[in-house]
């Protein structure tokens, strides 16, 4: 089993086509799969923002599926910014639009 020290905080901000298009709930599948934790909320500015914990390479995965979204998205710029793994979650939800 990995350790904390291999785990991570993944912070990434998504534009484009990607509000109305179940993209909240494509990230939850994907999050949930891949055993992350944290969160995922529509942006006032017509963004989605993404605070996701967990080992590395599943926060890497992660990433590279957020560049693809749900068929109906059309995703211009992923914003990923990293930080240490701090455990702040139990489960990965949806959060209201912030």
């Amino acid at each position: 089993m990995e350790h904390p020290a291999d785990f991570a905080r993944l912070h990434a901000r998504i534009e484009g086509r990607v509000q109305g298009v179940g993209f909240r709930a494509y990230t939850l599948r994907q999050a949930r799969q891949l055993g992350l934790t944290g969160w995922v909320r529509n942006r006032w500015d017509g963004s989605v923002e993404v605070v996701a914990e967990g080992p590395k390479g599943a926060l890497e995965d992660l990433a590279r599926r957020l560049k693809v979204g749900p068929s109906a998205a059309y995703v211009t710029h992923v914003e990923v910014q990293w930080a240490p793994y701090q455990g702040e979650f139990s489960a990965f939800t949806v959060r209201s639009t912030g």
